[in-house]
């Protein structure tokens, strides 16, 4: 059994806090206002923080939806990234895959296990790009027979470290040329011509190794991470241990998460934490070694010379045989934008979400891709099969995508013993980046692209996995039916995207 901790997490003034609550929870989704970078805003707040809750093993979360403010969404659901939900889909939390969203005033309990799950995932709204609006936080899952615990000192609370974009515009209103207004390392973050922020304090003890997480929870941006000063040595990777490997720096995509272990071996001092952001402005923050002054680090920053390479990431554990051998089904991607609206296509159609919830249509007895809403955009796949998938982004600006598969891990075949994860960016021009996951898991399961503006106009497609067998293996409790009459029940908003400048 793996040690089942929620956390609430939050670095609001530069100290960490944390409040431990029962597995058995109720998060309250509300509007508040944040200023996170400076700039005072209503956001979507869970549990009135921003970021929120980190939650593991047997989850029994209880969501209740008090958000009013209609300058953004006010339905809400939400998505436990990276956990598989083996017997589960209706608790996925994607909104019109696998439920319909929690409307105003009501709430729904989000009930599963997560199995033999262990590592850093995080949870986040999947209704629009509501998550952009700050409904989102880490989700840790420890492992007490941990194969690395001899290596380090401390893992908790105090060494998560999570990255965002933020934005000072409620979501419906962010220009289509999407660039944030900040970055937030663990919160806290500023923009340009704002007032000036105190920056967020990683504080260490001298001589002392911790296992950090890192975790990428951005809408859009990837980030270039890295402390003066100081090596990582990554050994986890979307919740999957690998082969220890020692770099300097780290690029993480949107929706990746690390973890790596740094031993606090330097002078005692301050060392700049640095995010620098593929577009906008840099963050930085300070790791603050217990006895260095309370002052900005001296002016140290150095060269990466030993940068991540996913290619050097191989598996702590080998993944399945059948990964190696010649796919059952292949499957072509074409990623692709409209060049008439600017939305974006896989194989020329927009995933445009369906009215009714791909799971309930299944169970409705649609069983092929034919039946299945929205047309064009689901793909029925038979179970117990191993599928490849091969992105074409040539023609897909924007990039590079990262693409993550709900209810999977997958192997990138591209590489010689590659590590398992649940997200990959898919490259620039001319490359096909290639995945290979095995259906063994029925139910509907989107894969998309978590650049959340990318998703919301169109760079999606739902995996109908074995639809036959979702009655028996996914059973769907009246909680979740009652779901849609409720949302059809009030006034639908709608939020047309901002013009192309």
């Amino acid at each position: 059994m793996f040690h089942l901790l929620v956390l609430l997490c939050f670095l609001a003034s530069l100290q960490s806090h944390a409040v431990t609550i029962s597995p058995v929870s109720d998060l309250v989704v509300a509007n508040g206002n944040v200023s996170p970078d400076g700039f005072n805003r209503s956001a979507v707040l869970a549990g009135g923080i921003h970021p929120g809750p980190t939650i593991g093993d047997t989850f029994k979360i209880n969501v209740t939806n008090q958000l009013s403010n209609e300058s953004m969404l006010t339905s809400t659901s939400i998505h436990w990234h990276g956990l598989f939900q083996h017997n589960s889909n209706q608790m996925d939390g994607t909104a019109f895959v696998t439920q319909c969203p929690i409307t105003p005033e009501h709430s729904f309990l989000y009930e599963f296990n997560a199995g033999d799950q262990v590592g850093t995932y995080w949870y986040h709204s999947h209704y629009g790009v509501q998550y952009c609006d700050g409904l989102r936080g880490p989700l840790i899952i420890y492992n007490p027979q941990d194969p690395y615990r001899s290596l380090y000192d401390v893992d908790n609370e105090s060494s998560i470290i999570t990255l965002m974009d933020w934005y000072n515009l409620p979501s419906p209103l962010v220009p289509r040329q999407v660039i944030p207004d900040s970055v937030l390392i663990n919160g806290v973050g500023s923009y340009p011509g704002g007032p000036d922020m105190p920056l967020a304090v990683i504080n260490v003890q001298p001589g002392t190794r911790y296992r950090f997480r890192l975790l990428n929870m951005a809408c859009k941006s990837n980030y270039i991470f890295a402390i003066d000063g100081h090596n990582l040595t990554v050994i986890e990777v979307d919740g999957q241990y690998v082969q220890p490997l020692v770099v300097d720096s780290i690029q993480i995509y949107a929706a990746q998460r690390y973890s790596f272990i740094l031993e606090t071996n330097q002078p005692v001092d301050n060392y700049w934490v640095h995010a620098d952001p593929d577009a906008g402005t840099n963050a930085t923050a300070i790791l603050r070694y217990a006895g260095s002054p309370d002052a900005d680090p001296n002016n140290r920053t150095a060269l990466n010379l030993a940068a991540l390479d996913e290619t050097s990431l191989h598996p702590l554990y080998p993944p399945s045989s059948r990964l190696l051998q010649e796919p059952d089904v292949t499957l072509n991607l074409i990623l692709g934008k409209n060049l008439s609206n600017f939305n974006f296509l896989i194989n020329d159609v927009q995933y445009i979400s369906p009215s009714i919830p791909v799971l309930l249509q299944i169970l409705s007895g649609a069983m092929t891709a034919a039946d299945l809403a929205p047309n064009g955009s689901v793909y029925t796949l038979p179970r117990n099969k191993t599928i490849e998938v091969v992105f074409n982004p040539d023609n897909s600006p924007g990039g590079p995508h990262p693409f993550h598969l709900h209810g999977h891990t997958f192997a990138r075949y591209n590489y010689v013993n590659p590590v398992m994860r649940d997200t990959v960016d898919t490259g620039n021009t001319g490359d096909r980046v290639t995945i290979r996951f095995i259906t063994n898991n029925p139910g509907p399961w989107i894969l998309h692209c978590h650049i959340d503006w990318h998703l919301y106009t169109g760079l999606a497609l739902v995996f109908a996995e074995a639809p036959e067998d979702v009655a028996a293996s996914q059973p769907v409790n009246n909680a979740s039916m009652q779901l849609c009459p409720l949302y059809n029940s009030i006034p639908q908003q709608y939020f047309p995207l901002p013009p192309i400048d």
